[in-house]
């Protein structure tokens, strides 16, 4: 039964009883852990007084390949995030941003740079007027990290050179990425300008520097690519963008 000692973040929680809770956390190494801790809500104990969400704790939990749900015995509160639960737009993105993970990431697949990335995500929300820049770096690292990342750079069907002069393109989520053509079915028109930013993060740059516009578009995008890959909505996405329709 190996033991799992790590620093963590607070994805979901559920009731378990009046007194337990199950959750679900995004450890540093060790990836997604979804266990349950008996009397985590209880003041004395080993649990900080219970988990909440978008928190960051130290965590000590006991991992039974033949059990769903990991026993939990300790969680050392670190990290609260406090400006994310004074502003409702930055608490909803960041909310956005857990769900997102728990549905996109496998349970006990490491993730080291995800980690970081889902760290640095919630200071720069907590940081910034606006979370759009952190929001549209964090949705990359995830498809980058879960393997889906998405083929920018040339037409995903046929590797040919995206054409330099359209304004419009496509982008197709069977195909996993751009393509030339808006003609099918399951293709979005987007916008050259859209996709340029896309490559620009593709090339391992920020966007910190792009308008707010374009920003929201290439979220949307990504956010609507997301939700193919699940294969259904998560909870938090209208939150965030209540009128996506892609």
């Amino acid at each position: 039964m190996p033991t799992i000692s790590d620093v963590a973040v607070c994805l979901r929680r559920w009731d378990f009883s009046e007194t337990s809770q199950t959750v679900s956390l995004l450890t540093r190494t060790a990836g997604v852990i979804r266990g349950l801790a008996k009397g985590a809500k209880r003041e004395k104990g080993a649990f900080s007084g219970g988990f909440d969400v978008l928190t960051q704790g130290h965590v000590v939990a006991i991992v039974k390949p033949t059990r769903d749900l990991a026993t939990l015995t300790e969680w050392r509160l670190l990290k609260t995030y406090r400006p994310l639960r004074r502003r409702l737009a930055a608490n909803r993105l960041a909310l956005y941003i857990a769900d997102l993970t728990h549905h996109m990431v496998t349970a006990q697949d490491p993730h080291p740079r995800l980690y970081a990335a889902l760290d640095a995500a919630l200071e720069a929300i907590c940081d910034a007027p606006s979370g759009d820049a952190a929001l549209l770096a964090y949705q990359w690292t995830l498809l980058e990290e879960c393997g889906y990342r998405p083929q920018v750079a040339r037409d995903a069907e046929t590797a040919a050179p995206l054409p330099a002069d359209a304004d419009t393109l496509a982008f197709s989520a069977a195909a996993g990425g751009v393509v030339a053509s808006a003609d099918g079915p399951g293709r979005w028109r987007t916008r050259a300008s859209t996709i340029r930013l896309l490559q620009r993060l593709d090339r391992g740059q920020r966007a910190d520097a792009a308008d707010d516009a374009s920003l929201d578009r290439a979220n949307r995008l990504l956010a609507a690519y997301c939700r193919e890959i699940i294969g259904s909505e998560p909870p938090t996405l209208r939150w965030v963008f209540p009128d996506l329709d892609v």
